[in-house]
């Protein structure tokens, strides 16, 4: 028996990093899982690499950042599995590394329209599902660049900032119809993102990339970086049974440094 067994689950942002690790970890736990992502060729090589390991899932290559595509997503999950009644709002760019003054409101919209936008369009559309269900659960993917924030990158913040609150709000709303709404909030993950990060913080603080990467494990107790596979194996249990009575809760995963 899988920890999501009969569980129909969406997940944004499916075509690599976080987003395919976790596609993998919740079709291998028994879920069928709607790999979503804009990339086409990458999200159908998650979904490959599911289905050639027995798993069941389906590839919808649409923007979850727009209204369109976070309802084309939905309906895409219930016309291939019947029901939706999981949620992970995964997708998610971190837009530029600059300082406020040079910050555009391109920059702006693009950023809070990625990563916070996209998880209110595909929680709409997903929760009259998960109702008629008459159970369900969403994670969203924040950060910890949402709870303390994380100097140079101010559309990021706030959007993850927004996805927290968003968090609360839906799971006060959506409790009484047996929905779970919890946020993950990680550290630094290790990966080709993490990467990115630290190299632009680097370059706009005007210090060596080999410092700033220690800079970001020193912080942590456990002296390391967490790994995508420690963020999809929480967003799991959140999603299954197990964590039935867990909800309103923003979850850190930092390798031992403090939320705040």
């Amino acid at each position: 028996m899988g920890l999501l067994d009969g569980r129909v689950a969406i997940i944004t942002g499916a075509s690599k990093g976080i987003g395919r690790v976790m596609s993998q970890l919740f079709a291998g736990e028994g879920a069928k899982v709607v790999c979503a992502a804009r990339s086409e060729a990458l999200v159908h090589d998650t979904v490959k690499l599911i289905t050639d390991a027995g798993g069941d899932a389906v590839a919808v290559v649409r923007d979850a950042g727009v209204e369109e595509g976070a309802r084309a997503i939905a309906e895409a999950g219930v016309r291939a599995f019947g029901h939706i009644d999981t949620l992970v709002n995964n997708a998610g760019d971190g837009g530029p590394t600059k300082p406020i003054e040079d910050y555009t409101v391109d920059d702006w919209f693009y950023t809070v329209n990625s990563c916070l936008t996209s998880a209110y369009l595909c929680s709409r559309f997903a929760v009259p599902s998960m109702i008629a269900a008459g159970r369900g659960a969403i994670v969203n993917i924040a950060s910890m660049a949402g709870r303390r924030g994380l100097a140079y990158r101010v559309g990021y913040c706030s959007a993850k900032a927004g996805q927290i609150g968003m968090t609360y709000g839906l799971a006060l709303e959506l409790g009484r119809h047996n929905i779970t709404v919890n946020a993950i909030a990680p550290g630094a993950v290790a990966g080709d993102r993490i990467d990115r990060v630290i190299k632009a913080q680097a370059e706009v603080r005007g210090v060596d990339v080999a410092r700033m990467r220690e800079n970001f494990v020193e912080r942590a107790p456990l002296r390391r970086m967490s790994t995508a596979e420690d963020i999809a194996s929480l967003a799991a249990f959140l999603c299954s049974d197990h964590a039935r009575n867990i909800s309103g809760q923003c979850i850190p995963v930092t390798a031992g440094e403090p939320a705040s």
